[in-house]
């Protein structure tokens, strides 16, 4: 196993490193400053646009997608550092157009996707035109087991050809507040009857279509979260022609573990940046404040707190790099096991660093005069999103098990 950085991989990361440092960052707490002026929070910022093509001037663009054609042609292990750099700022995923869900959903065109799919939907996607947001959690059946959803994706005759038509409620879909969100994946049960995992159906629906309400849009934890938030959605007799079926029908499962893996995994890298970012603001506030007639860091245990965030962020980065070697070299089938385990350890190490960093911060970590507290909501809503810790322990307990019976 080599998890050695590429040159490439390192060029690209200190490119992004200046980029974020010298216009993202000043850029963000602009935005923020304008949000608690008055300034709706549901429109583009003027001058994101102007971003992203600077962004993409400098081949900082789809960095995620692995073709070469279309993205910069990394590995998921040299996407690693990058994704990490991208991390430490809520905004800079969209800025690289290499955000959730959309990235995910990119990745499921590209795979599953028809050539019509890709000429409407993916193109655009990949030029940043549009944004999407992926429909599949449902608030009123247990969601962490999928085959429990209850919306539907039926295949019926209308006298003229085969159409689609969507039923169901679907909740925490993220990005449906952005005013470019044009497309929903959704997905819903076409066959009842079939084998538990070829009941269900993936679809692109247009946000536009008749019958599609969004209901409203949520908080997680009292925040916005991540940016333009999560919405709660409705389909009511929602009609499309069947061509609006991804890879055809009872493929929405097999669709789902394939999207879910990597979108897993980069979150997890993000993360690592987010509990980078915790620890810096930390050693910053530590040395700069005093108390008792000392710097912050030489009272109480403070400086074995800093150490021991160190000592976190590193064993989770050398976890993470693990898993995305093992997803290249295997595939998702052959990294679920290092997916999950990532997918447990990560988040609650992020949510470790950035609690001791607002502790430092006393009164300032809980408020938007930094970004600890929509941080820690961040990362504690990532124990629950793509799978609760409960269901990957299970799958990690799963193939631990399986090593030792007969």
């Amino acid at each position: 196993m080599n998890l050695t950085q590429t040159e490439r991989s390192r060029e690209l990361q200190q490119k992004l490193e200046a980029f974020v440092t010298e216009r993202v960052e000043p850029f963000e707490r602009e935005i923020q400053q304008r949000i608690e002026q008055g300034a709706d929070r549901w429109q583009v910022p003027e001058g994101m646009a102007e971003l992203k093509q600077a962004a993409r001037d400098q081949g900082l663009w789809n960095l995620f997608l692995p073709d070469a054609g279309l993205g910069a042609g990394l590995t998921t292990l040299e996407y690693a550092p990058l994704a990490e750099v991208m991390g430490r700022s809520l905004i800079a995923p969209e800025v690289f157009n290499c955000n959730a869900p959309d990235t995910g959903n990119m990745e499921v065109l590209y795979h599953y996707g028809s050539d019509e799919q890709k000429d409407t939907w993916l193109k655009p996607l990949l030029a940043g035109e549009i944004r999407s947001a992926f429909c599949m959690t449902e608030p009123g059946v247990a969601s962490s087991d999928a085959t429990n959803m209850e919306a539907t994706a039926e295949i019926a005759d209308n006298g003229k050809g085969e159409e689609v038509v969507l039923n169901g409620r679907k909740w925490w879909s993220t990005g449906l507040g952005h005013p470019d969100c044009k497309v929903l994946i959704f997905m819903g049960l076409t066959d009842p009857g079939a084998d538990r995992h070829r009941r269900h159906s993936m679809v692109l629906v247009p946000v536009d279509a008749e019958g599609v309400k969004i209901e409203r849009m949520l908080h997680a934890m009292g925040f916005d979260d991540a940016p333009y938030g999560h919405g709660d959605v409705s389909f009511t007799d929602v009609r499309l022609p069947r061509s609006a079926v991804i890879a055809g029908p009872g493929r929405g499962f097999e669709i789902a573990q394939g999207r879910l893996g990597p979108g897993r995994i980069h979150h997890c890298m993000r993360s690592i940046g987010l509990a980078e970012k915790a620890l810096e603001l930390a050693c910053k506030r530590s040395l700069s404040r005093q108390a008792f007639g000392k710097p912050l860091a030489k009272l109480g245990g403070n400086a074995e707190r800093i150490a021991d965030a160190r000592i976190a962020i590193e064993q989770a980065r050398l976890l993470v790099l693990k898993a995305a070697w093992t997803l290249d070299e295997k595939g998702i089938r052959g990294a679920m096991n290092e997916v999950s385990q990532i997918k447990v350890a990560v988040p609650r190490m992020a949510l470790e660093v950035i609690d001791m960093a607002m502790q430092l911060h006393g009164g300032a970590g809980m408020c938007e005069d930094f970004p600890l507290a929509q941080a820690w909501a961040g990362a504690r809503s990532l124990r629950i999103a793509d799978g609760p810790d409960e269901v990957h322990k299970m799958l990690v307990a799963r193939f631990e098990l399986r090593r030792y019976s007969g």
